[in-house]
């Protein structure tokens, strides 16, 4: 049985879409999205007059005359990872004048185009056999749950969740430990730790494991990440970024007292990468998705062992 793993895409329907193709491409039976799914800037097409609209499209100024160049242009700002909204110039300007509707706009969009992603897996995956799980991250707004929650066949949400397949069971948690950006799913090491460990006390003891945790355990090489001021400035050293282990104290001790087969982790886009915690091989993948580029871990398993793995790009 092979498993594809990747994770933390952020809007980006380009790795979304390399996601889907992976399973053919690396012959996978089994798709794991580790979370951090939505992105993060919202682009508006303000349309000046009929026919032509204005937007600033990667740092650029740009009018787009025609419903061609308008789809195009919404396609682009899509595979790289942005909302795209079509208003016109009374509802930019109620946007502009009101942070409460321009919140709930662009949360209402990130549904949107999360349910459209799941539609695609729809379409790709339907009766190929693959199973692809899906969970959010520490970084994903809880407005995205229940989107996740009805998506359609074959996708199967697992956050907080142990799922079965191919003779594995898989554990899923999509928590960090505190960030410096307050995001939506943190908790404290202890409070952290008692979470994981009370979804890990339903596992079945015969039979093996593979965490799928987004966030990977401290200091293992894996969570390696520029140090940070508390204004949030870089800390360098000799010229370069200072590095330091960000990873959870819970996540390794987890890692420690259960010793899964495999840790599949995400959350430090930096620090591809793959370590042994005792038994148990702890792979990141690490993420560039604002290079278009889907970094990702291949993993066999047969007969209740890790056989082989790989880190890919693509």
């Amino acid at each position: 049985m092979r498993i594809y793993y990747a994770s933390d895409v952020h809007g980006s329907e380009r790795l979304w879409r390399k996601f889907l193709n992976s399973a053919a491409f690396y012959e996978a039976d089994v798709l794991v999205m580790g979370g951090d799914l939505t992105g993060k800037v919202m682009v508006p097409f303000v349309e000046s007059k009929p026919g032509t609209w204005s937007a600033r499209i990667f740092g650029k100024d740009q009018k787009l005359n025609g419903e061609d160049k308008l789809a195009d242009a919404l396609k682009s700002v899509r595979l790289n990872g942005f909302y795209p909204l079509v208003c016109t110039k009374d509802e930019y300007d109620a946007l502009n004048s009101d942070p409460k509707r321009r919140d709930q706009t662009f949360k209402q969009l990130m549904r949107e185009e999360l349910g459209r992603w799941l539609l695609l897996a729809n379409e790709k995956l339907s009766g190929s056999g693959v199973r692809c799980y899906v969970m959010p991250g520490n970084d994903d707004e809880w407005d995205i749950d229940d989107v996740l929650e009805n998506a359609p066949d074959p996708i199967e949400t697992c956050e907080g969740e142990i799922v079965s397949f191919d003779g594995v069971q898989m554990l899923s948690s999509a928590w960090t430990n505190p960030t410096p950006w307050d995001s939506p799913r943190e908790l404290p090491e202890d409070e952290l730790y008692d979470r994981l460990a009370r979804l890990s006390a339903q596992l079945d003891a015969d039979t093996p494991v593979v965490f799928n945790l987004h966030c990977p355990p401290h200091d293992s090489g894996i969570d390696q990440a520029p140090q940070l001021t508390e204004d949030l400035r870089v800390v360098a050293e000799g010229g370069e970024p200072k590095l330091v282990p960000v990873g959870s104290h819970a996540v390794r001790r987890l890692i420690e007292e259960v010793q899964p087969l495999v840790a599949l982790h995400g959350h430090i886009h930096e620090a591809r990468g793959a370590v042994k915690i005792g038994k148990t091989l702890c792979i990141n993948p690490g993420s560039v998705y604002g290079e278009g580029v889907l970094d990702g871990a291949i993993v066999d398993i047969r007969d209740g062992q890790a056989m082989a793995h790989q880190l890919v790009s693509g």
